[in-house]
């Protein structure tokens, strides 16, 4: 086997463990799959996660975008199909394609029965069509008031949410395929790909329509929607072989850290490589193998530079609509030819430019690459995978919810776990069992105050038996949820001995939290299931919802928090139990008790390394030491710990709430 090969095989183990294993992409799927199909049971709205999260990519750089849209609303493509939708339930748009730009059509609103497609209507020539820029900013006003940092970017709303910003594009479904398509249709039946099956199930679920119209010299086009294809776009990934995925996340780490790199604003972006791989796979005859992958690289590139002196980048599904166009042109585009062209005279040690390349790259200097096997770099080991898996399934998070919501996610649970599942779907129903358990008993908690004075005994024994139910199917620090509730209950005993017991628990050496000990993990998980694994060795930050009361000493800090676009507290588990012992032990008037409880708080904040509290969550960390000894009665000591609180990374935007904690001890210390 050549050098080159044995150098392809050597970057396909590099890029496995730096992207992920066949195995670890498929389980990131799978659990965002689940997700998706949870959130999309409720009954007017269906969302579509998109972007390079959603295709598996874990880079920094990893866009979240979420694609909504209402079932209620109907496009249609020919005013033939209005005989298959109800008009007295349905809002019907008809697609117009007459003198519109390829990838652009009007939307016509045929009838409404939606406020925000009638205040986003413009009439011309007696005909009302649907204004993409008008229905953008009417979405803007109708965002609540905690997302008024909402900012229009192109088709998306782009907002802070789960402190990355996120873009949403409220969109609409189409499931009838435009004739604008129709090249498409012919191109993937001749080259048989993607596979029949992927290939029926693109075209069931059709496309969609996102507002923003073509670009004109005064500006963009508001009578204008443009097509998307995200849908589409991730089952073709996902039909991908891991060669495939891995040249496609090279292709990204070279615009990003070669192409793009330093740039404020640039002519590439990733869609283009998308659309580059997927010309290729699809009308280019080349063999995609582990020991091929350089040399697949190489095409693709040659393919985009060949685009980019041409000018004219064709858009895949639709290739008359030259993606280029505007933007491609004059000076830029011999500016960029001549940098490719850098590239491409470099060769293949253009690579060595990006640092994660470079890294890769050197590790096969260092060892025998003819000794390299593509199978190295298709597994890993089983503590390295728990890593990735517990990441994945804890990053979870079902959208805010009333009483209602949590009903249908518990039943759209429960037809879905009916189902035949892998693994990694069956632990996140799971995960996702235990997210709406709490939700629930909370909820209900806030709603019936008087639950809490024991006067509604089948109430009360409802929520604990939900977050005991909670506490054994997930990870043990889950019962500190119970803890919290008892203590909102006045049972300050049951909460201390639920807090007890759970730290001295999580102060095992085989616990898997931020810090692993992988000897002592391996050692105690083998032969158990993954499940069993989870429930018993693995810990997380709790997550406390800013919408939902858990315990009354944090509520100015979730409204802080609430108020700067955040969702959820994030705090270590070995932090809410001290908080908890503080909390009882003062209660009950145990004043000896209460102070050692104290002393270890500030102990593990002072020392910790990292092992016991997350980098990012010492800012909520700091703010609790400083609310447990101003509940104590050491303002002078709470001072200084919320002065800490404010000197750590903003991670939680609390620091209104810190500052009016502050104001108010030094209040207290001028009386």
């Amino acid at each position: 086997m050549s050098y080159t090969s044995q150098l392809s095989t050597g970057m396909y183990v590099g890029l496995c463990r730096y992207i992920g294993t066949p195995t670890e992409i498929t389980m990131r799927r799978q659990v965002i799959d689940i997700e998706e199909l949870i959130i999309n049971r409720h009954c007017e709205g269906r969302g579509l996660f998109s972007g390079s999260f959603r295709e598996g990519f874990r880079f920094k750089s990893s866009d979240k975008d979420y694609m909504l849209w209402n079932i209620r609303n109907k496009v249609i493509t020919d005013l033939s199909q209005c005989v298959i939708y109800d008009l007295s339930k349905h809002s019907i748009l008809l697609v117009e394609d007459k003198d519109t730009p390829p990838g652009f059509v009007r939307l016509e609103l045929i009838s409404s029965l939606c406020e925000l497609l009638n205040l986003s209507a413009i009439r011309r020539n007696d005909i009302r069509y649907i204004s993409s820029l008008m229905y953008k900013n009417n979405l803007c006003s109708y965002m609540p008031r905690r997302n008024k940092t909402a900012s229009i970017h192109g088709p998306c709303l782009q907002n802070c949410y789960e402190y990355e910003e996120t873009d949403f594009a409220f969109c609409f479904n189409c499931i009838h395929w435009p004739r604008m398509t129709n090249n498409w249709v012919q191109r993937c039946i001749r080259h048989n790909w993607p596979p029949k099956t992927v290939f029926a199930e693109i075209l069931k679920n059709g496309c969609h329509f996102v507002p923003i119209g073509s670009k004109t010299s005064s500006g963009e086009n508001p009578l204008e929607w443009r097509l998307s294809f995200s849908q589409a776009e991730q089952k073709l990934v996902y039909s991908m072989n891991h060669t495939q995925f891995l040249c496609y996340g090279l292709l990204k780490i070279f615009l990003t850290e070669i192409v793009n790199y330093g740039k404020t604003e640039s002519l590439l972006c990733s869609y283009f490589i998308k659309s580059t791989i997927f010309w290729l796979i699809q009308v280019r005859h080349i063999s995609w193998y582990p020991n091929n992958l350089l040399y697949c690289f190489w095409k693709c590139f040659e393919f985009l530079l060949d685009c980019v002196q041409r000018g004219v980048f064709p858009n895949f599904f639709i290739p008359q609509n030259n993606m280029f166009v505007n933007k491609v042109v004059g000076f830029a585009q011999q500016s960029l030819t001549e940098q490719l062209m850098g590239y491409y005279e470099c060769g293949m040690s253009c690579l060595l430019q990006s640092q994660t390349l470079r890294v890769i790259m050197e590790q096969l200097t260092h060892i025998n690459v003819f000794g390299i096997l593509p199978m190295m770099g298709d597994t890993k080991s089983v503590v390295e995978m728990d890593i990735s898996i517990k990441k994945e399934v804890f990053r979870m998070s079902l959208p805010s919810l009333d009483l209602k919501g949590c009903f249908i996610n518990l039943e759209s649970i429960v037809s879905l776990s009916q189902l035949s599942l892998s693994e990694y779907q069956k632990l996140t129903l799971q995960y996702s069992t235990v997210d709406v358990l709490i939700r629930t008993a909370f909820i209900y908690l806030n709603a019936y105050p008087d639950c809490s004075n024991q006067n509604d005994y089948k109430l009360d024994k409802c929520c604990s038996n939900m977050l005991k139910q909670a506490g054994t199917l997930c990870d043990e620090s889950n019962l500190l949820f119970l803890a919290m509730y008892y203590y909102r209950t006045c049972r300050y005993r049951e909460a201390l001995m639920i807090a007890v017991t759970t730290k001295s628990k999580l102060m095992q050496r085989n616990m898997m939290c931020f810090k692993v000990d992988m000897e002592r993990y391996y050692e105690s998980v083998v032969g158990l299931s993954l499940s069993n694994r989870m429930k018993r060795y693995w810990s997380d930050n709790i997550r406390l919802y800013v919408d939902i009361l858990y315990i009354q000493e944090l509520t100015l800090e979730q409204e802080a928090s609430y108020y700067s676009s955040f969702n959820a507290l994030y705090i270590s588990p070995y932090v809410l139990p001290e908080m908890v012992c503080v909390l009882c032990h003062h209660r009950l008037g145990n004043r000896s008790q209460c102070l050692q409880s104290l002393i270890d708080l500030q102990t593990l904040l002072l020392y910790d390394d990292g092992k016991y509290v997350d980098l990012d969550a010492r800012d909520i960390s700091w703010q609790i030491l400083g609310i447990c000894q101003h509940v104590v009665g050491d303002l002078r000591a709470a001072l200084r710990s919320y002065l800490q609180s404010l000197r750590q990374i903003p991670y939680h935007g609390i620091q209104k709430a810190t500052v009016i904690r502050i104001r108010h001890i030094l209040n207290q210390l001028q009386v």
